[in-house]
């Protein structure tokens, strides 16, 4: 029996009709997602998609110096996308940076219910277009915000998708993944502190006003959360279902 809207924890599952989640239901596996836990090797092949329920995970990209975060994806999306655009393999790996849930699902299951359901298709692709925004959005930041701007959008996405005000965020995971020097990053989060924007403690940052957080960030954060509420809702007009206990839904605003 599949479950209702409001049992459906990951939101592209919660927007397919009743018969094309059923469809996949017999196929979706419960598991675990552990901090650190690599899903999917860079150019290896992708053997499962997960619908995450909880938690984040990074598309990282390794460079010749590091590596560094160009797409994270929660309850919003999935992971493994190439593998529904028709490919096996990507050059980027997946890697689970909050712990959570997911509905893992085998690649050939997953292709062969979409081959039968075009709803099913138009709604990934509906999501692919929305990562790839992220993606792009991403390589924006980088290129033109300073660093405090992109902490500050960093913070806001992980808050989108984990909820709550209290973040496991440490300034190492924020250097890593913003490809920035730590003391940047220290810098930046004292910034933000004298704003009154956040208040870090050791190992967490806690949001004391999203909306400065947002004004910092500026157009670095907001086009990509805007453009998948809009995607979305083409998906699925009139359904906006509730995902999280702290917002309305994943982006909305």
């Amino acid at each position: 029996m599949s479950q209702p809207l409001s049992l459906r924890r990951n939101r592209l599952l919660a927007a397919l009709a009743n018969e094309d989640y059923t469809a996949l239901v017999p196929s979706l596996e419960a598991v675990t997602l552990d901090p650190g836990a690599t899903l999917i090797e860079a150019h290896g092949t992708i053997e499962h998609v997960y619908f995450p329920e909880s938690g984040i995970t990074s598309v990282i990209a390794n460079t010749h110096e590091d590596r560094i975060e160009i797409g994270m994806i929660g309850r919003e999306g999935l992971v493994g996308l190439p593998a529904v655009l028709g490919t096996d393999r990507t050059p980027f790996g997946y890697v689970v940076q909050v712990t959570g849930k997911a509905q893992r699902i085998a690649t050939p299951a997953l292709r062969a219910a979409i081959a039968e359901r075009p709803a099913i298709v138009r709604l990934l692709c509906l999501y692919a277009v929305a990562l790839s925004v992220q993606t792009a959005q991403t390589a924006y930041a980088h290129a033109s915000f300073n660093t405090k701007a992109r902490v500050a959008r960093r913070i806001l996405m992980t808050q989108d998708r984990v909820g709550g005000e209290t973040l496991l965020l440490t300034h190492e995971l924020l250097s890593n993944m913003l490809g920035a020097r730590r003391p940047s990053i220290t810098i930046a989060i004292q910034m933000l502190e004298g704003l009154g924007a956040i208040r870090a403690a050791r190992g967490r940052i806690i949001v004391l006003d999203r909306d400065r957080l947002r004004d910092v960030a500026g157009d670095s954060y907001h086009v990509a959360e805007d453009e998948y509420e809009r995607l979305m809702a083409e998906a699925q007009p009139g359904l906006t279902p509730s995902l999280s206990g702290y917002q309305v839904s994943v982006f909305d605003r």
